[in-house]
């Protein structure tokens, strides 16, 4: 259950969901990632997602003999721990930190879903974020349609760190021009609050490769995150391969 994570800005991490039901279509790397491997034989199965069922008796295997080498677990890199509408998987996701956090670890959670507002009584150790892309909601029914609203991302993560919460947002894949044509300024100023910022390009997407100027486009883009953040004082993370040499 728990595992070394290859991501850049993680550690160890854990998925006891097999599947997702947000549907997202930009599209999905971690649909892709189990198709390859034929742990799913398709996007409709992917979309009906179950709990694996020894997630608990795995954790207390693991935890012991794990604690020592964790600094932190992410709650999830490949489903949603809080699943907008799967109260299921959010209660075994809430019972799985508990546990890790009884143990002295720390969770690092990200959703498209909401994040439940009884995480203020988890440690205040934990890190809660979102994932955040744009704030049109017509593009959000095209490309993450079982997800929640933006508008109730963002309020939920707000509650959490009007409670002096840690939190975050993760800005990726960020859509190119030809996908929808919006600012980034605007989602930025809508996220100020937060702690910190992941912002990563949009990968796996054919129209985004076709977009003219790419490159040049995700660096000016990463730019304008840069400066925000060094001006609001907040924490930032550009990810590998968003910015480019120009003319590559």
């Amino acid at each position: 259950m728990l595992y070394k994570t290859g991501v850049e800005y993680g550690d160890y991490a854990m998925n006891h969901v097999l599947g997702c039901s947000h549907g997202c279509e930009f599209p999905c790397y971690a649909f892709l990632r189990k198709r390859r491997f034929g742990l799913v034989a398709s996007y409709a199965d992917w979309l009906k997602p179950y709990l694996v069922r020894n997630t608990f008796e795995l954790l207390d295997q693991e935890i012991p003999r794990l604690k020592n080498k964790i600094s932190s677990v992410q709650l999830c890199f490949s489903t949603d721990p809080f699943m907008f509408d799967y109260d299921e998987v959010g209660d075994v996701s809430l019972a799985s930190i508990k546990k890790l956090n009884e143990a002295g670890i720390k969770c690092v959670v990200l959703t498209k879903g909401l994040l439940p507002s009884g995480l203020a009584d988890y440690s205040t150790d934990n890190e809660y974020g979102i994932t955040l892309v744009s704030l049109n909601e017509s593009y959000r029914t095209r490309i993450e349609p079982g997800a929640a609203s933006y508008k109730d991302r963002i309020s939920a993560l707000k509650a959490l760190r009007d409670k002096g919460l840690k939190t975050w947002v993760s800005v990726e894949p960020y859509p190119t021009p030809n996908l929808i044509e919006q600012e980034l300024g605007p989602l930025l100023e809508a996220i100020a609050f937060t702690d910190k910022i992941i912002f990563g390009r949009a990968n796996y997407n054919k129209a985004v490769r076709e977009y003219p100027g790419h490159r040049e486009f995700y660096n000016e883009q990463a730019k304008k995150v840069a400066s925000f953040c060094a001006e609001r004082g907040l924490k930032f993370h550009i990810k590998e391969g968003t910015i480019s040499a120009y003319g590559k």
